[in-house]
């Protein structure tokens, strides 16, 4: 699996080898551009000075972690925040997975379960956990019966709808443009 999702290669690369880094830019994913969001993984691990580890990240002092996270630039709009939200998936995967990101997906029965796994992850509701399933679905080989029915609209072939469908630069211009889409049509709606 390779995925292009930052358009930077060493994000891409560690996001492609490393099941962790793609979960931590799913969490971080909100509120914040994607490729930003995406490629932070990649600038963790080199401030934290060691490999993206759920047990280690878990084990951190917490100041330590927003440091790394608030250390400019930033990896995100809200490093604090973020830092403790990073850091309860980590122990998350810990308590229930032996400290493994796969081990979530992977020892899923059935989309229902895996959904229920995924929504049950701190900062993960319902669009969030659809999202990841269908880009585990999409681009990364999960083979868990039943996830293209658990994330459904995202993992309808051919869509442009989220970080699922990113497979080139082309596709995340248009990505953006269906969210472009979909804000402003929000806000009119909230406007009339």
């Amino acid at each position: 699996m390779a995925l292009h999702l930052t358009g930077d290669e060493a994000a891409d690369t560690l996001l492609s080898t490393n099941p962790l880094a793609l979960l931590l830019g799913m969490t971080l994913d909100q509120q914040v551009p994607l490729e930003r969001a995406f490629g932070a993984p990649v600038l963790l691990l080199e401030r934290i000075g060691g490999p993206l580890d759920a047990g280690r990240i878990a084990a951190m002092d917490p100041d330590e972690l927003v440091a790394a996270f608030t250390q400019q630039p930033a990896l995100h709009r809200y490093p604090g925040s973020m830092a403790a939200r990073c850091q309860q998936v980590c122990q998350a995967l810990v308590d229930g997975y032996a400290g493994s990101a796969t081990a979530l997906w992977e020892t899923a029965h059935d989309g229902p379960e895996l959904l229920r796994r995924m929504k049950a992850l701190p900062g993960f509701g319902d669009m969030k956990a659809k999202i990841f399933i269908a880009l585990l679905g999409k681009q990364c080989g999960l083979a868990v019966p039943g996830w293209q029915d658990v994330s459904t609209p995202y993992s309808d072939v051919g869509s442009r709808r989220s970080v699922a469908d990113i497979v080139d630069a082309t596709s995340l211009d248009e990505v953006r443009e269906f969210k472009a889409a979909m804000k402003a049509a929000a806000k009119a709606g909230k406007a009339g």
